[in-house]
């Protein structure tokens, strides 16, 4: 049995990465999120559902026992307080795997046109602060994988590449069921990228902007 930790978990990508996790009849989920009553349809045998604020390290740690893996689906203008308070609650839960979903861009690793384009949609608050938060991961010693999608979609489909930390970004977007294939795949394979930093995109979508923009 893998008990999996899923913060931020009334989120898009979470509530697919939810359902793909629960395909595999070992693992057991503890959904996370500010306002339990969003989920309760969601509790069963294998679902907890947790009320709490992902930037207090004291609702973290309750959460946090017997946990093995922690998945992050967190977004907002405090996500570098979450960031602090994850990495805080798991040194003092004794639990070292986390999965960490950022956005393509951090490390300015975007090329081109794209990359141009990037910049002006994100600065200004969204892309500082993300880039703020996966600095603070990948200062601790938790055994990380940074997940950067490339612009999300909905398509029903999973179809994705991955790029490496210091690798330019490839292609310009990314299903939401793509994201949520990679953490279900990390939460099968724990020692699987550990400690890396990954660009998740779909192949061949180069340009300037994503097609649907």
């Amino acid at each position: 049995m893998t008990n999996v930790l899923v913060l931020g978990a009334n989120g898009k990508i979470a509530k697919l990465a939810t359902a793909q996790l629960l395909d595999n009849d070992q693992n057991h989920l503890t959904l996370f999120l500010r306002n339990a009553q969003r989920l309760a349809d969601a509790a069963s045998d294998r679902v907890t559902v947790f009320e709490g604020d992902a930037s207090s390290v004291a609702n973290l740690k309750s959460a946090m026992a017997g946990i093995d893996v922690v998945y992050a689906n967190l977004a907002g203008h405090n996500i570098e307080d979450e960031a602090k308070a994850v990495v805080a609650a798991m040194a003092a839960s004794h639990v070292k795997r986390l999965i960490w979903i950022s956005t393509l861009g951090i490390y300015d690793e975007v090329p081109g046109n794209f990359g141009r384009w990037n910049h002006q949609m994100l600065d200004g608050g969204y892309l500082e602060t993300y880039a703020a938060a996966a600095k603070i991961i990948e200062d601790s010693d938790l055994d990380y994988t940074v997940i950067r999608p490339a612009w999300l979609d909905n398509k029903d489909e999973v179809d994705y590449e991955t790029t490496q930390k210091g690798e330019a970004f490839k292609g310009t977007e990314v299903s939401r069921k793509s994201i949520a294939a990679v953490v279900t795949k990390l939460v099968a394979n724990p020692t699987e990228a550990v400690r890396e930093s990954l660009g998740v995109n779909k192949p061949n979508t180069d340009g300037d902007k994503p097609a649907w923009y």
